[in-house]
């Protein structure tokens, strides 16, 4: 039985993606904060060993585990930089350089979730695009190196991280959380929707199954017509 290490698994697209592989057929092993530290090497290396330990393979690493600060660069706190880079890109970069044996060994998949905003930017999210359009450079370079690596790069998504910008949205602009959800959330997307997370998730199956066979070292977009601007 195929087997994958899903990051971020606890809410969100982490959790959508674990409960599709696992009915895809996969065994999973889902790893979150009460699980380990993913902001340290230890924390990363936990995971990859965890799983490996537990199903003696892995084919499929999905780096997902995601965390966001609002402010603008003159107020960013320094320590809130350096958390999310930690999570945001050095997380997947250690899943990858610990997971790289076995993952070689079952011609498996490296599958990043980043964001339209590995693609675009936004004010006020500097580590946060900053560490996204690292993810996307850090999945072209395995490409190159031989894993067959995506990066999923989705708009916003009906998470509770999303949810949780509402309220810092809605500080930084002075502006009501149902105005900033219409205004500000929604406003890059052509079509003005949240993505579900069960959406991600049917990509992410695609493309560690036999149809995601030729994709290696891209973003694969689906953001609603965002970046079409």
């Amino acid at each position: 039985m195929p087997a994958a290490l899903v990051t971020g698994a606890a809410s969100g697209i982490g959790k959508a993606t674990a409960e599709r592989l696992r009915s895809d057929g996969y065994d999973v092993l889902g790893f979150d904060l009460e699980d380990g530290d993913l902001s340290t090497r230890e924390g990363n290396r936990l995971a990859v060993d965890t799983a490996l330990e537990r199903f003696g393979r892995l084919d499929v690493v999905v780096a997902n585990a995601g965390v966001q600060h609002v402010a603008p660069v003159a107020e960013f706190p320094e320590d809130r930089w350096d958390g999310i880079l930690a999570i945001l890109l050095t997380s997947p970069f250690l899943l990858a350089k610990y997971a790289w044996d076995a993952l070689h060994e079952s011609s498996g998949r490296f599958i990043a979730v980043a964001s339209a905003h590995a693609l675009v930017a936004s004010p006020n999210k500097a580590a946060y695009v900053a560490a996204k359009h690292g993810v996307l450079g850090l999945v072209k370079t395995l490409a190159l190196e031989g894993l067959q690596a995506t990066a999923v790069c989705p708009g916003y998504v009906r998470t509770p991280l999303v949810e949780k910008q509402i309220p810092d949205q809605a500080r930084t602009h002075g502006m009501s959380e149902d105005d900033v959800l219409e205004e500000v959330i929604l406003a890059p997307h052509a079509v003005k929707r949240l993505i579900e997370p069960e959406e991600v998730a049917n990509v992410i199956a695609f493309l560690a199954g036999p149809g995601g066979s030729a994709f290696s070292g891209v973003p694969v977009t689906m953001d609603l017509g965002w970046s079409a601007r």
